[in-house]
């Protein structure tokens, strides 16, 4: 199980490699997603509080990376945060996500990103529940849920 001040290590220090890797041009990135989905995974992006259709979802199942179909979290860690995303305590493998702090709009937080292919898919903060104590918060337009 991660920690939080692992996940601050990764985040300052360098992430653990990923299995394989999936690289792609900017162009085809384009035709492989939607519109919301490339610029959510590949500019950042981010939707509306509550408006992802897998915000309540919960269905059994793994939630894999909208890009390249790296399973990232499995439907038996999500749990409704109340933000209005998707929000999970853990991925599904310590090498499955990558950390990289995040300046932008005045605030330090910690970015999630897919460790194969580099999909921007949210934030994780400190302020989950037991036992990890971690708040992975997804935008649903960078994950997929393959149903079990």
């Amino acid at each position: 199980m991660i920690t939080w001040n692992e996940v601050i290590k990764y985040a300052t220090s360098g992430n653990l490699l990923p299995e394989k890797r999936v690289q792609r041009t900017k162009q085809e990135w384009q035709e492989l997603l939607t519109p919301s989905q490339y610029k959510i995974t590949r500019m950042k992006g981010t939707e509306a509080a509550g408006s992802g259709d897998l915000c309540y979802a919960h269905e059994a199942g793994l939630y894999t990376c909208a890009c390249c179909d790296t399973p990232l979290f499995d439907s038996t860690i999500k749990f409704e945060s109340g933000t209005g995303w998707p929000s999970f305590t853990q991925p599904v493998a310590l090498n499955a996500v990558k950390y990289e702090k995040d300046t932008a709009y005045g605030v330090v937080r910690v970015e999630v990103m897919c460790n194969v292919c580099d999909g921007h898919l949210g934030h994780v903060f400190p302020d989950g529940p037991a036992p990890s104590g971690l708040r992975y918060c997804i935008n649903s337009a960078s994950i997929k849920l393959k149903k079990t």
